[in-house]
């Protein structure tokens, strides 16, 4: 079952980071792209107006379709019939520069009303193949236009990505080309960022998730446990008693023509098993009652010395007929803070258990004094002792060290259970320590 509620957890987180992150890179990227794509244009509206000012007729007049007075550096020309990016500027007369403000590589081509091409410019030595493969990438159904309407496109030719405007020009058009194989670049990497990112984000935040859904639901888990052995030992309180009246009645049923008095002994163990089961069930609502009503308590400043005293002193002639000695020091005037009956019932089931499991002619030592700003409750006994395995189980719901031993003294393995939740209420610290053959000592520390 938590193993279905865990898996169900990451299944829900994953989905909801996943989408969280593919929201996330969708924006970055639309904001990336329009940004590279505003860059792009500027840079090819840049190089269009350079073709259309005096530095593009100049340009024009010094290299036009086929012309061998381009200056290079002599590198040769590649595969796809277009010279290596980076080579010779144009330079017009007297040496100036006259190439277009473009930082890539770009071309023009210049074709009639038909699309005929009846021009071209580049820096470059390109091949005639080359233009007409250019021009055909061209999208031409832009009829809607009219001739005056300008346009840009962007396609991919022998490997390289071109950007491109078309303007009416005279009797026909002028086509600028511009390679943006560098922007384009920059977009596929970032696709491929997000892809490696992101897959690697989800692997480390699928084991994080598995780390702290484990965690998360230890505790519910524990809880859950303890639900169970609560409801199974709750039954198997109830069960002992409940037998023990059904048969008990049985008898009294079988020999119906008997008096009251000589079946009195039967009614004695009825009564006495209804009223350890009356106590039993006093038990259970008030812990149920205490964990419903944290915030109802009522807290206020009283005198702890005066309440350890007034449980002490009803309790020294049971304690002497049962043969125990108790030795006690209580520093006077001591206040805490809290509900006094509840710390009081406290201070009786801790009394309590230490003259149980004192043993013959045990021994039982009390003492409250201050320690900083705390004062410090201490409920001593000797006897057998509590073995380490118990020590951290003895506060839970009808848990006891000996089973065997429950019904001869008397308990539901509750008390300390009580005793933990009203200290826990209160914000202060109940634990023992013992040691096997030297008895054991409980401490509350409270404020």
């Amino acid at each position: 079952m938590f193993n279905k509620l865990r898996n169900r957890f990451l299944i829900v987180n994953l989905v909801s980071i996943s989408i969280m992150m593919l929201v996330a890179f969708v924006t970055i990227y639309t904001i990336t792209y329009q940004n590279v794509k505003r860059e792009t244009n500027m840079e090819l509206f840049k190089v269009s107006d350079f073709y259309h000012g005096p530095y593009g007729s100049v340009a024009h007049e010094g290299v036009s379709s086929g012309s061998s007075s381009v200056p290079s550096t002599g590198r040769g020309v590649d595969n796809d019939g277009m010279g290596e990016r980076g080579i010779g500027a144009y330079r017009g007369p007297g040496g100036d520069p006259k190439a277009p403000p473009a930082r890539s590589v770009s071309f023009m081509i210049q074709t009639d009303k038909q699309w005929n091409i009846t021009d071209t410019h580049s820096r470059f030595d390109m091949e005639e193949s080359f233009y007409t493969q250019a021009l055909q990438k061209v999208d031409q159904d832009q009829s809607s236009l009219g001739d005056s309407g300008r346009w840009t496109g962007q396609f991919a030719l022998n490997g390289t990505d071109w950007a491109y405007v078309v303007d009416p020009s005279g009797d026909g058009h002028m086509i600028v080309f511009m390679d943006v194989t560098a922007q384009q670049d920059i977009l596929t990497n970032l696709i491929y960022t997000f892809t490696v990112v992101g897959l690697f984000m989800l692997i480390v935040i699928y084991f994080l998730s598995r780390y702290f859904a484990n965690r998360s639901i230890a505790p519910v888990r524990e809880a859950f446990e303890k639900q169970k052995q609560f409801i199974a030992d709750a039954s198997h309180e109830l069960k002992t008693p409940l037998a023990i009246i059904n048969t008990n009645t049985d008898v009294l049923l079988a020999n119906q023509e008997e008096t009251v008095e000589s079946q009195a002994k039967w009614l004695h163990y009825i009564k006495s098993e209804t009223e350890r089961m009356s106590g039993l069930t006093n038990d259970l609502l008030y812990l149920t009652q205490m964990d419903d009503s944290r915030s109802a308590l009522i807290h206020t400043k009283f005198n702890m010395s005066d309440a350890v005293e007034s449980i002490i002193l009803p309790m020294e002639a049971v304690i002497f007929e049962k043969n125990i000695s108790l030795d006690y020091s209580i520093d006077p005037d001591l206040m805490v803070h809290g509900n006094p009956e509840q710390i009081k019932q406290v201070i009786l089931i801790l009394l309590d258990n230490a003259v149980k499991y004192s043993g013959a002619k045990g021994a039982v030592n009390i003492t409250l004094q201050k320690q900083n700003q705390d004062v410090i409750l201490t409920v001593s006994n000797t006897g057998e002792g509590i073995a380490p395995e118990h020590l951290d189980r003895i506060f839970d719901r009808f848990y006891r060290t000996d089973s065997s031993r429950a019904r001869k003294h008397g308990g539901h393995g509750l008390g300390l259970a009580i005793a933990r939740s009203i200290v826990d209420q209160h914000k202060g610290e109940i634990y023992a320590k013992s040691a096997q053959g030297e008895g054991a000592t409980f401490y509350v520390r409270l404020s």
